[in-house]
């Protein structure tokens, strides 16, 4: 079995609210083994014998019949994760937040590249596998050029966004 991890677009914020207790049920209802919870913004790190491309359907559509709402899930497995987080290019630095956008999708983060150059002095953005590296200070995030985009209705369904803290503690 492979380490996976899931990444919920949307939990806990904007009405949407799942226990992690309930969460963590889902995922040991489809048969997933070593189910665990990393804070309560949706992030679970399980064991499967499945890709993560077969997997990302069946959480779905697991999450929409159990909580009734449009769920949307990146998976990836430890090691593709592993590898976003060391390919982290901005120095980590206090007052900044060190962000990664997941993305599906070519269009999606052409999309975002292309605010680059618009972005304001203290905000940073790099292409990178399959995701967005993102830096910007603190309390910025929100009003940020990407915070707006990243907003958008037209990128719940191809996006979600993580601190680098929180997908390290993903790793353990």
């Amino acid at each position: 079995m492979a380490r996976m991890i899931a990444l919920l677009r949307g939990v806990n914020v904007g009405g949407i609210t799942i226990k992690m207790a309930d969460l963590a049920d889902v995922f040991r209802g489809l048969g997933y083994a070593g189910v665990k919870t990393v804070l309560a913004s949706g992030n679970v790190v399980f064991e499967a014998d499945a890709a993560a491309s077969a997997l990302k359907p069946v959480i779905e559509t697991a999450l929409r019949d159990r909580f009734g709402y449009e769920a949307w899930v990146h998976v990836l497995s430890v090691e593709e994760l592993a590898a976003v987080v060391a390919a982290y290019p901005f120095e980590e630095r206090e007052g900044w937040h060190a962000y990664v956008i997941f993305v599906m999708g070519g269009e999606v983060a052409g999309d975002f590249v292309a605010l680059a150059p618009g972005l304001d002095a203290d905000e940073r953005l790099q292409d990178g596998d399959g995701v967005l590296y993102w830096s910007v200070p603190k309390g910025n995030t929100l009003d940020s050029v990407v915070g707006k985009a990243s907003g958008k209705a037209r990128y719940k369904a191809q996006s979600t966004t993580r601190n680098l803290r929180t997908l390290r503690k993903l790793l353990g």
